[in-house]
């Protein structure tokens, strides 16, 4: 499949996406998101692909925010579908994934762009990274989950004064906060973001994605993450990559897991 803004690579089970709009700093426009949505769902039923990798084109930038030409004259009604529509295309049909989504931070993360980092299941920045949500300076407030999972990410208070303040952390602090998980040099954040990725092939993908679902849970509003753990690990019972397993923690080999 051909896409307008996106390039996409797979190899040894791992895909790496990367937005490919380097002269606008790869923002966010509606033909981007429409891309990611249609390349995350082709991925996402790819029994080749068990981990996703998601970047930015160029030195610059992961995503430097949303194509604020696109929305500067809405009203209302289309502020409110805007969100709504971006949320359940992409960003939380990201965080809904069965396969795990890296989000490899080069650069800018700004506005929409780390609305789409932390939408990925974890996050790996390069050095020269800095992040934040600086939308109440445009007179507007985070649309895409921002004031959502920020919080979650890195508590209220932090999330708060980030969001009022309009400011960006650079990748160390986003470490120390807990929003990304590591810091690399920017030439190695890729490999890195593949070792990474390699560890996590090594286990069943059935397992991986109830344990996405499961933690997922504790976030939804009626979800009772407790019983959806519960259900989630009975569910594994009846799986070849359980009985593969167990079999070969037995057997004192290594296992081969199928994701059935």
């Amino acid at each position: 499949m051909n896409y307008e803004n996106l390039l996409i690579a797979t190899e040894n089970n791992i895909a790496t996406i990367t937005i490919n709009r380097a002269t606008k700093l790869n923002a966010l426009n509606v033909a981007t998101i429409s891309d990611l949505n249609k390349a995350f769902k082709t991925l996402g039923k790819n029994d080749e692909i068990h981990v996703i990798i998601l970047t930015g084109s160029g030195e610059k930038a992961f995503v430097a925010g949303a194509d604020i030409s696109e929305f500067a004259a809405f009203s209302v009604e289309e502020g409110t579908q805007l969100a709504a529509e971006g949320q359940e295309k992409l960003f939380d049909f990201i965080e809904n994934l069965k396969k795990p989504v890296i989000a490899a931070v080069n650069g800018f993360a700004l506005g929409g762009g780390l609305e789409l980092a932390m939408a990925c299941h974890f996050r790996v920045a390069s050095e020269n990274a800095k992040m934040g949500l600086p939308e109440v300076s445009l007179g507007v407030i985070p649309g895409y989950g921002g004031t959502q999972r920020l919080p979650q990410l890195i508590g209220k208070g932090r999330a708060m004064e980030m969001i009022m303040t309009a400011g960006m952390v650079t990748a160390q602090d986003a470490y120390r906060t807990g929003l990304v998980n590591h810091v690399v040099p920017e030439a190695e954040l890729l490999d890195y973001c593949v070792s990474v990725a390699h560890k996590i092939i090594k286990n069943s993908p059935y397992a991986i994605g109830k344990a996405i679902k499961a933690v997922n849970a504790n976030f939804k509003e009626g979800k009772n993450g407790y019983e959806t753990e519960i259900k989630a690990f009975g569910k594994c019972f009846g799986t070849e990559d359980f009985k593969e397993g167990t079999a070969a923690f037995l057997e004192k080999r290594k296992a081969v897991f199928t994701g059935k």
